[in-house]
């Protein structure tokens, strides 16, 4: 089970974090009025499943050959590989297409075993369509989309947001300014606070196959430090914790690091605060270090840059990536364990 777990986590990381380039800094006030409808939750894209509906590895079809009772096949799952077989049709390539363009391949595989055959598929079970929400709720992992939900659907179907108890008080223990949700590699406008904590529905998308939702906690002093360093990633905050120290800590600059102007991201991904430091000019003493603060991300580009919304997309980019590995690496058992 750790396996499995393992290998679907870091492939969905992977495809969702990785490939994409992030927020658009136009998108942080929120969606564009013209994508939003009435109610409680927001439109579709064009290429939604619930428009056309493709299988994929783990669904479960039936087969039956018109005429030919004898025939019939319930119950076939489609293999990882994304081929199926049913009667002299073998491994016909079936991911990618619907119900109606499966049942021609079929039909036209068995064309020269029957005469005009007609093959009917009807689906039993949908295993293809998943996403994944990790982070500070009860039930982490990757979800089955069995039907349309909606973003807030699927934070209560995974058991809601953590809470505990400090001071003999419960506290939510979600930091809903860093939550995010990631899809094709780039992070939807959602406000995590206004969706949950003030009821604000224009936010409340509907959940798509390999969206990746990441539920920020609240209780930790960390901090990142992400881009062109020799080792990006976490880094306990401490009191002396600078831009400067900070970089330092985590390798320091790699050859193609841009150290005029590095990146500091402060407060909500909605409305974030931000920061540039001139570690060239702190170096040789002309200006003072940056201290950090937690959950400060720390961004260093690979490139000349002038406004802070030239980078910021990548900031946040590496630090969905980041967020991901990070969660991965502390609640995965390796596959293989130290002797």
């Amino acid at each position: 089970m750790q396996r499995a777990l393992l290998i679907i986590l870091l492939h969905v990381c992977t495809l969702v974090l990785l490939a994409g380039q992030g927020i658009a800094p136009e998108a942080a006030t929120g969606p564009a009025p013209g994508a939003l409808v009435p109610g409680n939750q927001a439109t579709t894209t064009p290429a939604s499943w619930r428009k056309r509906y493709e299988l994929g590895p783990g669904d479960v079809i039936n087969f039956s050959l018109f005429g030919r009772p004898e025939l019939s096949r319930p119950g076939f799952r489609i293999a990882p590989d994304g081929t199926v077989s049913y009667l002299q049709a073998q491994n016909i390539k079936v991911t990618g297409l619907t119900l109606d363009e499966a049942r021609l391949a079929i039909e036209k595989s068995l064309a020269s075993h029957f005469r005009s055959p007609r093959v009917i598929i009807t689906p039993q079970e949908v295993g293809s369509k998943r996403f994944t929400i990790l982070g500070k709720v009860l039930n982490k992992g990757v979800f089955t989309l069995e039907r349309p939900i909606t973003l807030v659907e699927a934070i209560a179907n995974a058991g809601g947001l953590e809470a505990g108890l400090f001071d003999y008080k419960i506290i939510e223990l979600a930091d809903l300014d860093r939550s995010f949700i990631a899809r094709g590699g780039k992070h939807l406008p959602v406000d995590f606070r206004r969706l949950l904590h003030e009821g604000d529905m224009k936010f409340n998308f509907e959940v798509e196959p390999d969206d990746f939702i990441y539920i920020a906690s609240n209780i930790t002093n960390d901090y990142y430090v992400l881009g062109a360093v020799a080792a990006p990633g976490t880094q306990g905050l401490t009191e002396d914790a600078s831009v400067v120290a900070a970089i330092s800590l985590r390798g320091g600059f790699t050859e193609r690091a841009w150290i005029s102007r590095v990146l500091v991201i402060r407060g909500s991904f909605v409305k974030p605060k931000t920061f540039v430091i001139n570690v060239k000019n702190v170096l040789a003493a002309k200006d003072k270090d940056f201290k950090l603060e937690p959950k400060d991300i720390v961004f260093v580009a690979e490139r000349p840059w002038t406004f802070a919304e030239d980078v910021l997309k990548d900031a946040l980019s590496a630090f969905s990536s980041s967020a991901a590995t990070n969660w991965v690496s502390q609640h995965v058992n390796p596959i293989v364990n130290p002797p």
